[in-house]
């Protein structure tokens, strides 16, 4: 018999399928990835080193999402503000990988250059080398829990009636739709302005 004229499996397959296993389970295994691929178990580690090489496949994917042109917005508040945004899409479309990739060392190289650029950003304007990671890592909170709400009901109350709570549920009528991207927008704001207090009173 001859080859195949394409091969039965290769990263991209194997990327979508984990993918595919996380967005429906919140998990995956390489045997189940396997199973669904039509293929052995062993054949899958030809292609990836071993799960973890699988969940930096699958950060890749959902960060390539992530718009890295924002970086060259100006001034540095926007670009953050800008990439806070497309983060929070990125993730906001497979939230059931957040807990997995967020419990696990960030190796892929094209991530790494995300942060990279965000580092040499703050740094630019003036933030110390000691306060960079804090304020990635408290934008990151931020993006990663709204992105979870996105995912989460429009309304997480449920009442059994008016008369128990009756101020959180007029509180509850009056907010409408989209909380969550006011919630987040509220809190986004928020940041980037004692951000911006912070570098503000190093420079007075």
């Amino acid at each position: 018999m001859g080859r195949p004229r394409t091969p039965l499996l290769d990263r991209e397959r194997i990327t979508t399928t984990a993918l595919e296993l996380i967005d429906e389970k919140g998990e995956f295994s390489v045997p189940q990835m396997a199973r669904r691929l039509g293929v052995q178990t062993g054949s899958v580690y030809h292609h990836v080193d071993g799960r973890g090489g699988v969940v930096e496949l699958v950060r890749e994917r959902v960060c390539a999402a992530i718009d890295s042109a924002v970086f060259d917005v100006e001034p540095w508040d926007a670009a953050m503000t800008a990439w806070a945004r497309s983060y929070r899409a990125a993730f906001a479309a497979h939230p059931r990988a957040i807990p997995l990739l967020m419990t696990s060392p960030v190796r892929a190289p094209k991530v790494l250059e995300h942060y990279e650029r965000a580092v040499r950003l703050l740094l630019g304007v003036g933030f110390a080398m000691a306060e960079v990671m804090t304020v990635i890592t408290a934008l990151e909170n931020l993006v990663l829990g709204s992105a979870l709400d996105l995912a989460a009901p429009e309304t997480m109350w449920e009442l059994p009636d008016d008369t128990t709570t009756p101020r959180l549920a007029e509180a509850l009528a009056a907010v409408g739709t989209g909380r969550a991207d006011a919630a987040f927008e509220l809190a986004l704001g928020a940041f980037i302005g004692h951000a911006r207090a912070l570098l503000d009173a190093k420079e007075a």
